[in-house]
């Protein structure tokens, strides 16, 4: 199973006992078997909640393979190790975790229990991001550090439907609010009546949030969660998104987990993180100065995550985020409390945590959460040293540091020629994320766009 993560108790199912008196009772007649994907979707299969209790706790599952080796369109993709053409795309096995079980308010009568893929020799998959994630967190605890991170989950919510916008072909979006509202208590009634009924339907399901905020873009939201391990909070996240469309979807919004939905709006998916040994927080300041080990994996941070951009930004859209004109950094850089930095060292004395600003809303939670642990692990072996901090307008300031990748392309190309992924996350992961990426990439070449046709039409 996966590594151990402190989720609070539902207190309604904590364990396959609970689930059989629910069951015994008839309050949940559905066991839904989920796994995160590479896009950091939930894929599995729903189960009649007396079979799943007979048969799947006990044996398991199963899943086609390439829900671990495919894109956003679900295509069957050659290429990959574990499933293509070349092996018949076989089965992988799905390993319920006994620890992970959440009553999905927006579901009645269903229970979801998160799983863990396993490989044809009973092993766990290496590839699969929630294996990825867990990986890394062993490796901290081998270190005798113990992890706390908190994500902020930004998105956009649109009028309609996503089938009412695909017919329009996505073009005229008419999003829940007209202008920014951003740090606005007085919602329009639709978004006053969506977030009441989210917030809700997820503390009913066990995940209390700890803030909602409108953000600066018109229709834009944020969601932050109370911090925690750093599997269940990316665990949470996938929750939260389900959760998000099933309230969409009865109000009549469509919410966009898009990096960029427009052009020039950024969502992203914040990552705060702190460290901990010996119960001791690590990055506590002392006397106003900056902890060793903060300084190490802020450098560690700058260093390692150009050549994890496919983790951290997986897709094409992903690089739209940063563009002149929003808060998407566009140096690696750190300050204290600047938002105009990559890396915003924030809290005070024991509460002092890095926010990382880079990933996009699209990010899988599992592969960015990786990417910040490798990289600060990265900075704690090597003990790197950072640049001074950033005081001011990070924007205005020339970085010593590498720029951020501008488009997928160099992104992979970062990741096939540094050794750092490798080295950091095994040779196995490292190419089959690579293929994943290129997958991502190819995919959109042949496409042409309405920014094609709109400059060459009529000039071409």
């Amino acid at each position: 199973m996966s590594a151990a993560h402190s989720a609070p108790a539902t207190g309604v199912v904590n364990n396959f006992e609970d689930l059989r008196s629910l069951v015994g009772q008839g309050a949940v007649t559905t066991v839904a078997l989920a796994a995160p994907d590479l896009q950091g979707r939930l894929k599995g299969k729903r189960y009649d909640a007396d079979y799943f209790l007979d048969h799947v706790t006990t044996n398991g599952a199963s899943v086609c393979g390439y829900v671990f080796a495919t894109d956003w369109d679900m295509r069957a993709l050659d290429g990959f190790e574990i499933a293509s053409f070349d092996t018949g795309y076989g089965d992988l096995g799905l390993r319920p975790d006994a620890r992970a079980f959440h009553q999905l308010a927006w579901q009645p009568g269903t229970i979801l229990v998160f799983a863990d893929a396993v490989a044809a020799d009973g092993q766990l998959l290496d590839v699969a991001p929630r294996r990825v994630l867990a990986r890394q967190l062993g490796l901290l605890a081998a270190r005798g550090i113990k992890v706390q991170t908190g994500l902020e989950a930004e998105f956009v919510l649109y009028r309609g439907s996503y089938e009412s916008a695909a017919r329009t072909g996505f073009q005229r979006l008419r999003p829940l609010a007209q202008h920014s509202l951003d740090y606005a208590l007085d919602h329009p009634p639709l978004t006053a009546q969506f977030l009441d009924q989210l917030q809700r339907v997820l503390a009913e399901t066990g995940l209390p949030i700890e803030a909602i905020k409108s953000e600066g873009a018109p229709g834009q939201v944020e969601f932050t969660f109370p911090p925690g391990d750093p599997l269940y909070c990316a665990d949470r996240h996938l929750l939260l998104k389900q959760a998000a469309r099933s309230v969409g979807h009865d109000l009549g919004v469509a919410p966009t987990f898009m990096a960029a939905p427009v052009t020039g709006i950024g969502s992203g998916l914040h990552i705060h993180l702190s460290l901990h040994h010996d119960e001791q927080p690590l990055f506590a300041d002392t006397d106003g100065h900056t902890s060793q080990a903060a300084r190490q994996v802020i450098g560690g941070l700058l260093d390692a995550l150009p050549d994890l951009a496919p983790l951290w930004a997986p897709t094409v859209n992903s690089y739209k985020r940063f563009v002149p004109g929003t808060f998407a950094p566009l140096t690696y850089s750190w300050g204290s409390d600047n938002r105009t930095c990559a890396l915003r060292l924030a809290g005070h004395g024991r509460h002092r945590r890095i926010e990382i600003r880079l990933p996009g809303a699209d990010a899988n939670p599992y592969l960015a959460l990786t990417a910040v642990l490798a990289a600060a692990q990265h900075g704690l072996d090597h003990q790197h040293r950072p640049p001074h901090p950033v005081i001011g307008n990070a924007y205005d300031t020339d970085s010593p540091n590498a720029d951020i990748p501008r488009s997928l392309q160099v992104a992979i190309s970062h990741w096939r020629t540094s050794p750092v992924p490798e080295r950091l996350l095994t040779k196995t992961v490292a190419d089959h994320y690579a293929v994943a990426a290129a997958h991502e990439l190819h995919s959109h070449e042949p496409i042409v766009t309405s920014e094609d046709l709109r400059r060459g039409f009529s000039q071409a």
